[in-house]
């Protein structure tokens, strides 16, 4: 019996985090479209006659005195530590469960998630060479939205092989992880010395109590929510909250096999933050104008063109010049069901960067023009690196038909 137990736990592990992995997916896309929506509606809005009232809602002060933002700080304050609290989660279950917990397998994604946020930041860092203040916003290019990237990939690729689905979420979840480490060490303020050992304390209380199996969500939340309040007002960003908090959030199996505390957070809070929290930080950030006036002010800038040239050819360069690197020196090697043109498609797409990028560019740059320009440059860039994209794979998929080869579908649960 005990050899028999030891065959099947595995599998069921396996079967765990494939089954997961297919809701998450689920989940990622919907709220792509969903988030993609926000985008044009708060396009549309901050382009209409009714300007002033977009920019009104976004300035609306919300929160008693001790905790008062207005609504667009709230969202990138407060709903986006829900989103990098689900990137920690997930960076949780891939060292547990997923291509992370294989360093073999995990060498290709993390050696192409490392190069693409720096070959990304060095184009940045030339194109805006010389602009008083620009190397602030260096880390704006490095990011990839995996919403967006599945939203895209669906449309355009609907029949694509589940390896290339998991090499770009593990790239995506790597490139998380990079993200939140360049905000804590270099988007900080001016600490404050009481706040962030308290929240350091709350961060450490929970996941003791993740440790010894404590369940109940009402122990669990409300020291989140005091352990976030503390690291926000210690000055570091609460993003970093949201994080730590997620990578501490248990993924040990129960002898019943109810869903563990990781499973059970992301299956109700997922939804919670691609369906509301990330549209909602969408809606009060895209806003910008698209006239002919501003667009000939983000193509005088070498700021935002930096952005762009990061994120076009940046990521595109990094991504795909890293795995072919890694392979080639020995250093990873191609999994099966992996191929050189869906790689490429697929590093194209890694250019579509929002949600990280839009909130480092609103950290980054002091002057309001400057985050404007940055935001309209995001905006620019993650629309061509869309549309390359799914132009590379919709030719994927009519050589596919042409050719009557099947097209392996990732498993959809």
């Amino acid at each position: 019996m005990p050899h028999r137990v030891a065959a099947i736990w595995p599998v069921n592990h396996t079967l765990r985090y494939s089954r997961n992995i297919a809701e998450a997916l689920r989940t990622e896309t919907i709220g792509g479209f969903v988030m993609l929506g926000a985008t044009l509606v708060a396009l549309v809005w901050a382009n209409s006659p009714w300007h002033d009232a977009y920019e009104s809602f976004r300035h609306h002060t919300l929160g008693p005195s001790w905790l008062s933002m207005d609504v667009a700080h709230w969202t990138s304050s407060g709903l986006l530590a829900l989103f990098f609290y689900i990137a920690g989660l997930e960076l949780r279950e891939e060292l547990t469960h997923g291509e992370l917990r294989n360093p073999r397998q995990a060498a290709l994604p993390a050696i192409a998630a490392f190069a693409g946020v720096a070959l990304p930041a060095l184009l940045f860092a030339a194109v805006s060479a010389g602009v008083p203040g620009a190397l602030g916003g260096w880390a704006i290019p490095t990011a990839t939205d995996i919403a967006f990237a599945l939203a895209v990939l669906a449309v355009a690729f609907p029949s694509c092989p589940a390896p290339l689905r998991a090499f770009l979420l593990t790239l995506a979840v790597v490139d998380d992880l990079i993200a939140i480490a360049v905000i804590a060490l270099f988007y900080t303020g001016d600490l404050a010395p009481l706040w962030l050992p308290a929240g350091i304390a709350l961060i450490v209380l929970f996941g003791l109590l993740q440790k010894r199996g404590i369940r109940s969500p009402w122990v669990h939340a409300p020291i989140a929510v005091l352990a976030w309040y503390c690291v926000f007002r210690s000055g570091v960003h609460a993003t970093v909250a949201g994080v730590a908090l997620g990578m501490l959030t248990s993924p040990r199996q129960t002898p019943d096999d109810r869903r563990t505390n990781a499973e059970q957070a992301d299956h109700v809070l997922r939804p919670l933050s691609a369906g509301i929290c990330v549209p909602l930080f969408a809606l009060t950030s895209a806003g910008v104008a698209l006239n002919p006036s501003a667009l000939a002010e983000v193509s005088a800038d070498r700021v935002a063109l930096g952005v762009i040239v990061g994120l076009v050819a940046g990521k595109f360069l990094g991504v795909f010049g890293g795995t072919w690197l890694a392979v080639r020196l020995g250093l990873a090697r191609l999994g099966d069901g992996l191929l050189w043109r869906d790689l490429a498609g697929v590093s194209v797409l890694a250019g579509v960067g929002f949600t990280v990028s839009l909130l480092i560019g609103g950290l980054a740059y002091a002057d309001q023009d400057q985050v404007t320009r940055v935001t309209t440059a995001v905006l620019v860039a993650s629309a061509i690196s869309a549309v390359l994209a799914t132009v590379i794979f919709r030719i994927r998929v009519r050589r596919l038909k042409h050719s009557g080869a099947p097209a392996v579908a990732a498993d959809a649960g």
